[in-house]
């Protein structure tokens, strides 16, 4: 894949030896999108919602991944995959979980630029 160039974490590029300052920082999840902080804070209410109304199992894992959701700049593997658990556990309920399981989908397209 010549040409193709991606980023995990610090890039850090210097050209000379003196004067260099900066440094892009590609760890965080992209959270500074008013759009996605937006989107995050409300699939968060309805998770909350939803939890009362779940098996211990679910309820424990939609505990696990709330702080993750809710973190404003959790590592993207961490928030992708704490959404897919919030996503499937909705979508497995049924009706109640679909608002939630849909949110939950549309997030995962903003954050993977679809």
């Amino acid at each position: 894949m010549s040409g193709n160039n991606y980023y995990y974490g610090d890039n850090v590029t210097m050209h000379g030896g003196s004067g260099n300052t900066g440094i892009v920082k590609n760890g965080a999840s992209g959270d500074t999108d008013p759009a996605l902080r937006l989107a995050l804070a409300e699939l968060i209410r309805e998770v909350r919602e939803l939890r009362d109304q779940l098996p211990q199992p679910s309820a424990q894992l939609i505990d696990e991944s709330l702080p993750v959701l809710a973190a404003d700049a959790a590592p993207a593997q961490e928030r992708h995959r704490a959404l897919m658990a919030v996503a499937a556990i909705a979508a497995a309920v049924g009706a109640v979980g679909q608002p939630v399981a849909e949110a939950a989908n549309r997030i995962l397209q903003m954050v993977s630029g679809q």
